[in-house]
């Protein structure tokens, strides 16, 4: 958890870097030079189908702060464009997910809004300030899942220095359409101890004639089975609103994403919820999930609809997600 008082406190044990295309590798006094110092590479043209490396660097350290904008274009072309974080040279990543979803907003779709952990000031700049620590190494790429070149901005802020933390891990799922009265799964598969910091999500409700937002959240952890330890009351209360849920963002949840439908119900929401105050731990497994239940005049109803999720956990040791699959990823977005 944050302390305010950590402003005041000088470590000088730290090393604070800086990558971008100018200085691609943080080195000290190399920031600027192209250009004779006068904004020569503040970007770069990313090729279709091209992977860029956006930092290679030796630990141990922290990636601090994350910012990053390419060009507007139409929803399935931004989602696209992925992020993908390996850890100490392994060939697996931990972190695959399209990166407007791991910046938090879904569907291709920015969004101006911000938050604690993630921020889209005017919907035109991406911020994670998730923090990303690293033991022997860290690997960041960039992928245009695109035929079309892209044009990049970046910059990744860290520290080097030690790093006792756990190993961020982010995992994409979406299921078009989900499966009726079969919960959709926001993660599972990643071994403790960790945490769960919580999701990105977004749902693309199918019926537009009918409440969708009655699903319960469900953690299941430490060899829950058949019931979770864990159960909340609903979707929107779960982001921190309530019935008819409208578009809103806090520090910690919201649901700052509202594409309007032909009826009452939107087109696309994308929402947010950050376990920061309210930690949830586990020692063995872990697993997340929602219900597809929505409401009409005579109560609730089983739904199917088409959900996503970008689920952030730490876990003591690296382990795999699996790679974000671009096509199913895009699939259907207007």
């Amino acid at each position: 958890m944050f302390d305010v008082t950590d402003l005041t406190r000088v470590t000088p044990v730290l090393d604070s870097r800086a990558v971008t295309f100018e200085n691609p590798t943080g080195e000290r006094g190399a920031g600027g030079r192209a250009g004779g110092g006068r904004k020569g590479a503040p970007s770069r043209v990313i090729e279709g189908g091209e992977r860029v490396t956006l930092a290679d660097l030796a630990g141990p350290g922290t990636i601090r702060h994350i910012w990053m904008t390419f060009p507007p274009d139409r929803p399935a072309r931004m989602r696209a464009v992925t992020l993908e974080v390996r850890y100490g040279g392994l060939s697996y990543p931990s972190v695959s997910v399209p990166c407007l979803d791991f910046f938090g907003s879904p569907h291709g779709r920015p969004v101006a809004y911000s938050s604690a952990l993630t921020s889209m000031p005017e919907a035109r700049g991406f911020n994670s300030y998730v923090p990303m620590a690293f033991g022997e190494r860290i690997h960041v790429d960039l992928v245009n899942g695109n035929p079309d070149p892209i044009v990049l901005y970046f910059q990744i802020d860290y520290t080097l220095g030690e790093s006792a933390s756990g190993r961020l891990h982010v995992g994409f799922r979406r299921e078009n359409p989900t499966v009726s009265k079969r919960d959709f799964v926001v993660t599972e598969g990643l071994r403790g101890p960790g945490r769960f910091l919580g999701w990105v999500g977004g749902v693309r409700p199918i019926d537009g004639g009918q409440w969708y937002g009655e699903g319960e959240v469900k953690v299941y952890r430490d060899g829950d089975r058949e019931f979770p330890t864990i159960c909340g009351t609903g979707l929107e209360d779960y982001v921190g609103s309530a019935w008819g849920m409208g578009p809103h963002a806090g520090l910690y949840a919201g649901a700052p994403l509202e594409v309007p439908g032909r009826g009452p119900i939107p087109k696309y929401v994308g929402f947010y919820r950050w376990h920061v105050l309210d930690p949830i731990m586990f020692s063995t497994d872990l697993q997340v999930t929602l219900q597809q239940i929505g409401a009409d005049r005579g109560g609730l109803v089983e739904r199917v609809d088409d959900y996503c999720a970008a689920a952030f956990t730490v876990c003591e040791r690296a382990q795999p997600v699996p790679p974000v699959d671009v096509a199913a990823a895009v699939a259907d977005l207007e």
